[in-house]
């Protein structure tokens, strides 16, 4: 019966608070109680495991693989305990902090653009937003949800699909009448084709000729980290980019970009997903809240 003493969830939750807010101090500020009390909490629920959950150092801390583990499934159980009195007290709006990793033209152009209207719809949702095309891990970035473009690698992650684009090559006005406006694949031999740095010797841009695609490589002295930058890069006529549609539609009906090879364009597209640790049954009303809005809004 002793066992019943033991507050498991509430450890739980101040274990996940500390991981959160990347400190014993942050977290006790946030849960109104001592650092010092976070911290024998802690040291606590580690002697009753017998496991070693975080290395502290004068530097900070960092989760031992034990404490990777009791993370994800601390924030799994204490879902599934919201889950629970929701079921109970549904009419309550969702409400907490929801953080969100995007990359950098999803954000740019469809997350951003849309948090007003998202906040007037769920004003008791705090949003956390991290924009960077780098691939980060959801535990150790803390994020609930990450936003990720292509295909999907096998994860132990949930993914729900946001919608898709077509990709479009573009040049500024002033390029185009510079270098001249490509009617075919082999035209583009003589422009500066920009690409991604990661991928530089792996990108083709797919062109249709004769019934056919024709693949043409990326080429020139340009690359850039991100489709953002490519389309600044654009912009000022440096060279052609092949970017998502719903990044230049603004920038085409402005005139500030000309679509370019459009009848031969294959129509090949890029699926955007949010992916996110929890099954879907066990996510917090606030998640759900994100993700239903996103989906619903579609590539803006």
């Amino acid at each position: 019966m002793a066992r019943l003493e033991i507050n498991r969830s509430g450890e739980m939750e101040v274990f996940v608070r500390v991981v959160e807010q990347e400190g014993f101090s942050a977290a006790a500020r946030t849960l109104r109680m001592t650092p010092s009390a976070v911290s024998k909490l802690v040291a606590r629920l580690e002697a009753r495991l017998g496991a070693r959950l975080i290395h502290r150092n004068t530097r900070g801390f960092q989760l031992t693989s034990e404490g990777c583990v009791f993370y994800e499934r601390s924030v799994q159980v204490l879902a599934e305990l919201e889950a629970a009195e929701r079921g109970v007290t549904s009419h309550d709006a969702p409400s907490g902090r929801v953080r969100v990793n995007t990359n950098v033209p999803y954000g740019t152009h469809v997350l951003l653009p849309q948090v007003p209207a998202f906040q007037a719809r769920y004003p008791g949702i705090r949003l956390d937003i991290g924009l960077t095309d780098q691939v980060v891990d959801l535990l150790e970035d803390r994020a609930d949800v990450a936003i990720r473009a292509g295909p999907l690698k096998s994860s132990n992650l949930v993914a729900r699909r946001l919608g898709e684009t077509r990709k479009v090559i573009v040049g500024s006005p002033a390029y185009l009448k510079r270098v001249g406006t490509p009617k075919s694949a082999a035209d583009l031999e003589r422009h500066t084709r920009m690409g991604a740095s990661h991928t530089p010797a792996l990108e083709q841009w797919p062109v249709m000729e004769r019934g056919s695609v024709v693949n043409v490589p990326v080429s020139g002295t340009l690359f850039a980290s991100d489709g953002e930058a490519l389309r600044h890069l654009a912009l000022v006529g440096a060279g052609l980019a092949r970017i998502a549609a719903f990044q230049v539609r603004e920038d085409i009906k402005a005139g500030r970009l000309v679509a370019v090879l459009e009848e031969r364009n294959p129509g090949d597209t890029v699926v955007f997903h949010a992916v996110f640790l929890d099954p879907a049954k066990q996510l917090p009303a606030r998640i759900r809240a994100f993700l239903d809005y996103f989906a619903e809004v579609g590539m803006g």
